[in-house]
């Protein structure tokens, strides 16, 4: 992947940004700028991770333990208030809350789980990195950088004002959804070619952000949304070897 990737990311999500700009009466800038900041150092050391640090491994360990420290250092840099607010709590919202974001959670999984039975490739061998890789490390790392620092910078940035079941959504929510299913759907290459999957980007974004991003609102902290992103990971990897 091109270093120039993130940069091509926050350029898709320009339009939606616009957009939040024009209907948020009062913008922080400083928290928008904060944003593309941490966004694009968290990304350049999870691509740079096995140049920074080679571990002869599959998969990209060095990078991912990189954007967690990363994401670490700048949750405790901060008051407890503020980690509360990124998620970075043992507290959760009132039973009633936690139960509707689970229940919406599941209900997408079920969905996720029946279509990739049918289209998903299947024999591949077990590979135990694989499971110790999918189990941990991508929830763990994308959930503090998308759901966690970015939804609480963006929302810094561009007020919540929408209420549903007692919960504030904003256009941070909006934009953090969408932005996970584009990072995982378009990609530059060394030579600067255009990987554009666009089904992959729709698809990520209204079953697996949207279902997480619920289950994170609802739940009020980053362990409900960390273990449902490796569930999904998990799951992916046990239909392919099926």
């Amino acid at each position: 992947m091109s270093l120039f990737t993130p940069l091509l990311w926050i350029l898709l999500i320009a339009p939606l940004i616009v957009i939040a700009c024009f209907k948020t009466e009062k913008i922080n800038w400083k928290y928008l700028v904060f944003f593309i900041l941490y966004f694009l150092a968290d990304v350049f050391l999870q691509a740079s991770g096995k140049q920074l640090i080679d571990l002869d491994l599959k998969f990209n360990w060095s990078g991912k333990i990189l954007s967690l420290i990363l994401g670490l250092i700048i949750i405790f840099s901060v008051s407890k208030e503020e980690r509360i607010k990124i998620g970075f709590t043992s507290k959760t919202n009132s039973p009633a809350s936690l139960k509707f974001g689970l229940l919406v959670f599941f209900g997408f999984t079920f969905f996720d789980i029946i279509f990739k039975l049918i289209l998903f490739p299947k024999g591949n061998a077990f590979d135990l990195e694989t499971f110790l890789f999918q189990a941990t490390m991508p929830g763990l790392t994308e959930e503090i950088l998308f759901r966690g620092i970015s939804l609480w910078l963006l929302d810094k940035a561009f007020a919540p004002t929408w209420n549903y079941r007692g919960i504030k959504f904003g256009w941070a929510f909006v934009i953090v959804t969408v932005l996970f299913g584009v990072s995982h759907g378009a990609v530059l290459d060394q030579d600067l070619h255009l990987k554009f999957d666009i089904i992959t980007m729709v698809y990520l974004t209204l079953i697996s952000s949207l279902s997480v991003g619920i289950l994170r609102q609802f739940s009020g902290n980053l362990i409900y949304s960390i273990l449902g992103h490796n569930t999904i990971n998990l799951i992916n990897a046990v239909i392919r070897i099926l």
